[in-house]
Parts: structure tokens; C-alpha cells; sequence
């Protein structure tokens, strides 16, 4: 069976330094797959090179001064040119596997996914011990990381794309609004085994106490609290260093869900 023609899109903000990796990542996979691909990077207001590295590695760039993720995934969807939308984030790698199994899952007649994670580099000891629990509620609940999430157009639209009212967390409402309208096909939203590689910078420059702590207020503040970007400092604020540099990807899976 042909496969269909896919359209890989990234939002990405002063990412010059793990954009590349993401780029060749998905250039080798496409090419292995034999598909007929693009990849769009919208490009939100990066100071640094994101734009001209996109370029240069034979992504179609697209320039917006969003400074909101759910607005820039929107962007570059609207400028994507083919019938299946893979939603990848900057800072991840995106082996054959996911990407096989996203086309099966197209290919059957379903409608929208994503994907198993894993994480690149040493993680922290409260991250690895928290990993089997959020693993089991994210398949049981249908969740998958923001990091990799599929769909056709046709369902990209019917939905109307991501939440643009919310600064962070939309990839958890796509995926729910995604899933209610592959029911109403018959259909599921369905998370491939395969994981994708994303980096583990935050979980390895913030505390415990930091991510999990906004993670909570987030929580009992519910779509109002994430309708305010003062709320996602950790997005949008300064970004700080990863203290293992630029590590290698996992040769066993750190996975998360």
C-alpha cells in the first residue's frame, strides 16, 4: 500500500542548538519509509539561528511572532501542504518506529495519535521512580507527550486545531478533542508502543519541587490558569542550561509513557 504524503511540523523558538538533531532525525526516517514528506518549521521569534538552520536542512520555514505554542502549531499546519500532519517538537528526535506505527494506524483507518517517550541523557532519580505510574495512567487515559502527536487534516480541521486560548497544555486538549471526534468515526485515538527521543533539559535543570509544583497549581487552576502565560515560566521564561550539555540518545528507553 502506498503511503500517504506527510507533512511534519515543528514550532520552535531559539531552538538552534537541538533543532538539528530533530531535523536529520526526520529526514533519515522519511527516507527510510520512502515517503513523499515535508517538513515546516515555524519559526516563533527565535533570536538566534532556528530559522536559518531550518533552512538550511531543507525545512520550509515560516515566520510568526506568536510567542504562544498552540497559535505556532496552528501556523505551520496552515501552511503545510499534505494530507497527514505529524506534530514534532524542536527538541525531538523521531525514529522510524512511531512514525511507521503513526501510518499503520492511518493506513487502517483511524484518524489521530501519538506516541510512547522517551527521554534523552541521565535522568534524576525522582523522574525514573515516577516513570511506570505516569506510563500506566497516560495509555489508560489516552495521553501522549506534545512531542509527537499525528493526525489527518481532515480531522485537524474538523476540530479546529489547537486551543488557542491557552498557553500550555494544549496538546493534552488536542488529543482529547481528537480522540471524542474519532469516536464519533468509530475509531480511536490510538498511542503507537514505539517511542519517540525528546530531550530531558527541564527535568534535569529544574528540582522536583519546581516542575511538580506547577504542574500541580496548573491542575486545580484548570484551563483558566492556562489561559495566563505567567503560569508557564518554565516555557516561556528564561531558559536555563542542561547540565549534561547535548547528551546522546538513550541506548536503553527512559521511557515515560
Amino acid at each position: 500500500m502506498t503511503s500517504p504524503a506527510v507533512s511534519f511540523v515543528i514550532p520552535a523558538y531559539n531552538e538552534e542548538l537541538l533543532l538539528p538533531r530533530t531535523l536529520d532525525s526526520i529526514h533519515a526516517t522519511a527516507r527510510e519509509l520512502g515517503l513523499d514528506y515535508e517538513i515546516v518549521v515555524a519559526d516563533d521569534a527565535s533570536s538566534d539561528r532556528t530559522g536559518a538552520i531550518a533552512a538550511e536542512r531543507g525545512a520550509r520555514v515560516v515566520r510568526v511572532s506568536n510567542r504562544q505554542i498552540a497559535s505556532t502549531r496552528n501556523a505551520g499546519a496552515l501552511a503545510a501542504s499534505h494530507g497527514v500532519l505529524f506534530f514534532v517538537d524542536a527538541d525531538t528526535m523521531v525514529p522510524v518506529g512511531p512514525v511507521a506505527g503513526a501510518l499503520r494506524v492511518i493506513a487502517s483507518g483511524g484518524v489521530a495519535g501519538g506516541s510512547t517517550c522517551a527521554f534523552d541523557g541521565k535522568l534524576p532519580l525522582w523522574v525514573r521512580l515516577i516513570m511506570l505510574p505516569i506510563m500506566v495512567l497516560g495509555r489508560w487515559a489516552r495521553l501522549t507527550p506534545g512531542a509527537f502527536l499525528f493526525c489527518t487534516r481532515e480531522a485537524f480541521e474538523a476540530v479546529g486545531g489547537f486551543d488557542e486560548t491557552v498557553f500550555g497544555g494544549e496538546e493534552v486538549l488536542m488529543a482529547r478533542t481528537l480522540d471524542r471526534f474519532a469516536k464519533t468515526r468509530r475509531q480511536r485515538f490510538t498511542i503507537v508502543r514505539s517511542p519517540i527521543i525528546t530531550s530531558g533539559r527541564k527535568l534535569r535543570g529544574y528540582a522536583g519541587w519546581e516542575l511538580l509544583g506547577s504542574l500541580v497549581l496548573l491542575a486545580l487552576r484548570g484551563r483558566r490558569g492556562a489561559r495566563q502565560r505567567d503560569n508557564f515560566a518554565m516555557w516561556y521564561g528564561p531558559r536555563r542550561e542542561d547540565p549534561e550539555g547535548l547528551p546522546e540518545a538513550p541506548k536503553r528507553s527512559n521511557r515515560i509513557l
